[in-house]
């Protein structure tokens, strides 16, 4: 039975040839679309350390087993690229090509498929061959210099800014927009090239245009949206937990100020000379009750308050709930599909892959018997 769901890319097939981080969350997101995602794992594992019963990225997807490296490998590869819409790869520039499976053996047995390539550095440029990972793509962009507190190092956003919002994101956003190309009448498949660096530096495009205009100082905890104003920034409170702040709009701050308790420091609000004493009478305040109290007492005012929460509260914040913002599939919780669809709905219809175990599943839908050992 086939995996492609109900959602909007219902009826699309997706080759993915396995690798780590970015290129399978990438599919993942195709595949919860409603997309037929077959994974193609290697013999032996792709290298992430982490059971293959708990990698969430391979959720909604199939998966067959093909040594690349071995005698006919590529061709199976082939048969499944001539019955696919698009192909998704994360290799070092040049590795698909020698394993023969690169942009022009695909196109010559499906003119209309679309190539996404999945790396840190590009295709091309002085670094393209070298190893990398997130922290170094989002370092040479500037996005790494402008997090965390000045003085001090730059704070690391896990990976989420390189790998999946500068990564990912963008590769689906080509794939699609050529998916699109693809299926107009003198449309025809072409190569995506998704790099971490220019994603992450696209993503700073509102940053750039605030330098330029004088709006935004080059360096970190000195602006608006970086923590440089005490009613843009987390504060501790008597437990140990966090409140995040983001009241920058007038109507807002006056409301945060009112239900903080700090109206006689309003005032400063518009004089950064006196930010500091502004965040030292915001810090007191929130010191002096818990993360619930302050919670309770911010909960459904325009103050533009919320506790912050970690990974394993999240799913439990009544909002969330209320949207299934997360899901519990197979005993794992994890987040929804999104975005949301009031037509062609995308939802969780099969936990992780796991490697090869449909083979034969997708050997009848695809129709390649290859894949059994069996001829064409």
């Amino acid at each position: 039975m086939a995996v492609s769901g109900t959602g909007p890319l219902a009826g699309v097939r997706v080759v993915e040839l396995a690798g780590i981080g970015p290129g399978p969350f990438a599919a993942m997101l195709l595949a919860d679309l409603g997309a037929d995602v077959v994974r193609v794992d290697r013999p032996g594992g792709g290298g992430l350390a982490v059971d293959p019963a708990y990698d969430v990225t391979n959720r909604n997807k199939r998966s067959v087993l093909i040594d690349l490296k071995a005698p006919g490998g590529p061709d199976r590869v082939l048969d499944l690229v001539e019955r696919a819409d698009v192909l998704i790869e994360g290799f070092r520039p040049g590795v698909a090509e020698r394993l023969g499976v690169g942009p022009a053996d695909c196109h010559a047995r499906n003119p209309r498929l679309v190539y996404g390539r999945m790396t840190g550095w590009g295709q091309d440029g002085p670094l393209a061959h070298t190893a990398g990972h997130d922290i170094a793509y989002i370092a040479v962009t500037g996005a790494l210099g402008m997090i965390g507190n000045p003085g001090e190092p730059p704070a690391v956003p896990a990976n989420l800014v390189g790998d999946y919002a500068g990564g990912s994101l963008y590769l689906v956003i080509g794939v699609l927009a050529a998916l699109r190309h693809a299926g107009t009448p003198d449309g025809a498949g072409q190569v995506v090239d998704a790099a971490i660096v220019d994603g992450t530096a696209h993503l700073t495009a509102m940053i750039h245009g605030m330098m330029a205009a004088g709006g935004w100082q080059d360096r970190r905890g000195a602006n608006l949206l970086d923590g440089g104003c005490p009613f843009y920034g987390t504060y501790e409170t008597s437990d140990g937990g966090y409140m995040a702040v983001g009241a920058l709009e007038q109507q807002f701050y006056d409301t945060f100020a009112d239900l903080l308790g700090i109206t006689e420091q309003a005032p400063a609000r518009k004089d950064p000379a006196r930010w500091g004493e502004l965040r030292a009478a915001v810090a007191a305040r929130f010191k002096s009750r818990t993360r619930a109290e302050w919670t309770a007492v911010f909960e459904g005012s325009d103050a533009c308050v919320a506790p912050v929460l970690s990974l394993g509260e999240a799913p439990h914040h009544p909002h969330l709930a209320a949207r299934g913002t997360f899901t519990d599939v197979g005993g794992i919780t994890q987040p929804a599909p999104a975005p949301r669809f009031s037509a062609t709905p995308a939802a969780v219809t099969s936990g992780p892959a796991r490697p090869g175990a449909h083979t034969e599943s997708v050997a009848r839908d695809w129709h390649v018997p290859g894949l059994l050992g069996k001829d064409v």
